[in-house]
């Protein structure tokens, strides 16, 4: 039986962070389901110091059920290969290295079109050292991207810093990422349901669970390269003037912009448009019908480095079916023989 659309967990933090504890409290608790482990290099598992494993296996398996695969070439060879195994999996798990920018891990969901079938990015859980977490965010480009990048900040050691420490770091994390979910953790103690399954990736889920994130209000930093600017209209929106701008924008800014989301509604059109991009790789679908009542409000958020608010909300408000009329008509009137 052919399996598709498997929930894949991004598991990232700086080194020392707790994420391998984390790894390794999920791959010990019997929680009865299957998923398997992508770790980026070999020799850096450390799920079990009496487990043995052969240079020349890629897979094995693990007495909880487990898989844990090691990436000595291509994500994507090793999660379609996953996929293609017999028995079901329940999920992926992908543990990226303590110095690892998790945009790579996260285009892959985008830029293949076999992965994108079989499997999709459930969320990425970020753990962070509450105690050293500032240093790194002075001194590391990779922990404050695994902060922008996350849906999920597990802020760990929370038994090594003060209240007023701990206050301090949950504001720079705010600064960055002002959404993501934030759990406080000892030795990583977080239950294996807080972490997997989430489906906190998916844009629509974001907004249940924080519908205030995107309700128009700009958000900014004024200590951290990173910055969120969300944005938001009433007015209907033409597809192809929306198209053309976001293709743009993503052109010139994509090396800078690290996520960016939307909830579209188009003219015409009586469904929900989701957009999600990872740098300048995007995706988007029409995800379920608008409901009866419900505000057709098109919101998006882009989280990056060095971004022009006034200009992006210009384009965005130039993007509604209102503006493209009187843009033609405009036009029209330059061409009428009156003119």
């Amino acid at each position: 039986m052919s399996q598709t659309n498997i929930p894949v967990t991004v598991l990232t933090g700086y080194l020392g962070a707790g994420k391998t504890t984390l790894l390794n409290r999920i791959l010990s608790e019997d929680h009865g389901k299957k998923y398997a482990v992508v770790i980026n290099e070999f020799g850096e598992l450390g799920v079990d110091n009496d487990l043995v494993v052969d240079a020349d296996e890629e897979v094995f398996e693990m007495n909880n059920g487990c898989i844990c695969c090691t990436v000595r070439g291509d994500l994507i060879r090793i999660i379609n290969g996953l996929v293609k195994r017999k028995g079901q999996l329940d999920g992926i798990i992908v543990e990226t290295t303590g110095l690892a920018d998790p945009a790579p891990v996260a285009q892959t969901f985008f830029a293949d079109d076999d992965v994108k079938k079989a499997a999709h990015l459930d969320s990425i859980v970020t753990v962070a050292d509450a105690k050293n977490l500032i240093a790194r965010l002075g001194d590391s480009s990779e922990a404050e991207e695994q902060i922008a990048f996350a849906d999920l900040i597990i802020l760990n050691k929370m038994d090594l810093v003060t209240p007023e420490e701990a206050a301090e770091v949950e504001r720079r994390i705010r600064a960055i990422n002002p959404w993501a979910e934030l759990r406080h953790s000892v030795k990583s103690d977080v239950p294996v349901t807080a972490v997997l399954g989430r489906e906190s990736f998916n844009l629509e889920k974001v907004l249940e669970r924080e519908p205030e994130f995107l309700n128009g209000e700009d958000h900014h930093s004024h200590d951290s390269e990173v910055m969120s600017i969300s944005l938001s209209t009433d007015k209907p929106l033409d597809p192809e003037r929306f198209n053309a701008w976001i293709g743009q924008v993503l052109a010139v800014k994509g090396q800078d912009l690290l996520r960016t989301k939307g909830i579209l509604s188009y003219q015409g059109e009586d469904r929900v448009f989701a957009f999600q991009a990872v740098h300048m790789l995007a995706d988007g679908d029409f995800i379920r019908d608008w409901k009866e009542g419900e505000p057709r409000v098109s919101r998006i958020v882009f989280i990056g480095r060095d971004l022009n608010r006034p200009k992006l909300r210009k384009g965005f408000e130039s993007c509604t079916a209102e503006a493209a009329t009187a843009a033609y008509e405009s036009e029209l009137a330059r061409w009428s023989p009156e003119a």
